[in-house]
């Protein structure tokens, strides 16, 4: 009987482990994410703002 119940005590344990493992890595995805977008934003909004100026730019000309 104790060793029964050890093996569900183990089997939850590493279920616990596992998820914790899943919410670990994770955060640490959505971590590098945010990141690389606060990288690439002012990349981006400076060629958005150059488009921008480049097409209002040929509307005037024509």
């Amino acid at each position: 009987m104790k060793k029964t119940k050890n093996a569900k005590s183990l089997l939850r344990n590493q279920k616990g482990q596992g998820v914790m493992e899943y919410v670990i890595i994770s955060s640490l995805v959505g971590i590098v994410c945010i990141t690389a977008v606060k990288g690439f934003g002012g990349v981006i909004k400076t060629r958005v703002e150059s488009m921008k100026s480049s097409i209002v730019d040929n509307i005037k000309t024509n």
